[in-house]
């Protein structure tokens, strides 16, 4: 009797052994747990946002003809960069067609319009980078490039580096056959103007003996200046890529030799599927100590926080207890958007669930 019940426990055993361990598992490694896919890459939702700097922009600052063009171009770059994703075409593709029209217009402080530095030049930088692979490219110091867009991805796409900067970035350029264009381009009186306000300012404060400005701050005119002026966009294709790019001139009266958050991947500009894609407009050096871009998509991977939660902890915590300023937009791999700023007023607009676009500039 005891020899049975000892045969049929032996036997339960072996029959429980073979349901958890099926023959052939037997010194083999536990397999790794499948990664639950949240989100569909057939036809995830399309998305696009966008802003033209921030800085202090308050209501009845700009005039009715200046805020009216405003919004006219932050409608057709919106509207641009939207259609392109419509079309089928990249992520990638949609943030450079945007910031190529803002590079191409006086209104922003990118390109064309670029603020001047305490040298009496324009020097202008700018990054993208493709959430799909991480793949990133940035320029700066640079004097010719019509669009530091373009150059920026050529980098990303057509070399084995992150960033290039000054001549050499600009002898790249020529070789992959992308447009210069001499030095006098990018001269807008208003920003000549912007300087020599700055110039006069620091001069009467050094004869009162005053304690010298910090070359970011810009004084107060009947248009509001935009300190910070950086331009930028976050594109979500229907492949399920984002892609995040940010183009400058950078800031007034700025030294020799001064490079800003903008073409420094995670601090202006971040991108990865995972998570979501930034792009930053504020006082370059924060940006750049706090790595801004980059914290936003760690909140979310590491603590699972919404994006505009991310973005406003970033934004409204860190970087004003710093001592810092600007704003973000950003927008997650589900299509979420998130704008989040501590200053005054940024030039932004996104498209709706509805797909029409919505500009807005004031808080």
């Amino acid at each position: 009797m005891r020899m049975r019940c000892f045969r049929d426990i032996v036997v339960g055993l072996l029959i429980a052994a073979f349901v958890v361990f099926p023959i052939g598992s037997f010194g083999q490694k536990a397999p790794k747990p499948e990664i639950i896919q949240l989100q569909s890459p057939q036809n995830p939702r399309i998305g696009f946002i966008i802003h033209g700097g921030a800085g202090v922009i308050r209501k009845g600052s700009l005039s009715p003809e200046r805020e009216k063009a405003y919004r006219d171009k932050l409608t057709e770059v919106v509207t641009a960069g939207y259609k392109a994703l419509q079309d089928g075409k990249s992520s990638l593709d949609a943030v450079e067609i945007a910031i190529r029209i803002m590079e191409d217009d006086p209104l922003f402080n990118a390109g064309k319009g670029a603020v001047f530095t305490a040298d009496g030049k324009n020097e202008l930088d700018a990054s993208i980078m493709n959430g799909k692979d991480l793949s990133a490219g940035a320029v700066a110091g640079l004097h010719h490039v019509k669009n530091p867009i373009t150059l920026a991805r050529a980098v990303m796409e057509k070399s084995p580096h992150v960033m290039m900067v000054g001549d050499g970035a600009e002898k790249f350029a020529k070789e992959q056959g992308i447009e210069l264009v001499d030095e006098k381009y990018f001269f807008t009186q208003s920003r000549w103007d912007a300087l020599q306000r700055v110039k006069k300012e620091e001069e009467a404060k050094k004869k009162k003996d005053a304690p010298k400005p910090s070359y970011a701050e810009v004084p107060a005119s009947r248009e509001p200046q935009n300190r910070f002026g950086t331009v930028g966009a976050v594109a979500l294709d229907k492949y399920g890529n984002i892609a995040a790019g940010t183009s400058t001139g950078g800031m007034t009266n700025k030294m020799y030799g001064r490079v800003g958050d903008t073409p420094i991947i995670g601090a202006g500009t971040y991108a990865n599927n995972a998570t979501c894609g930034v792009s930053g407009t504020g006082w370059g050096e924060y940006f750049i100590r706090l790595g801004v871009a980059r914290d936003i998509s760690s909140l979310m991977e590491y603590r699972a926080m919404p994006i505009q939660a991310a973005a406003n902890l970033v934004i409204h915590t860190k970087l004003q207890n710093a001592g810092g300023d600007g704003g973000v937009i950003a927008m997650d791999k589900f299509g979420n958007m998130a704008i989040s700023f501590n200053s005054e007023g940024m030039y932004r607009a996104y498209i709706d669930k509805d797909g029409k676009p919505v500009v807005e500039i004031y808080k």
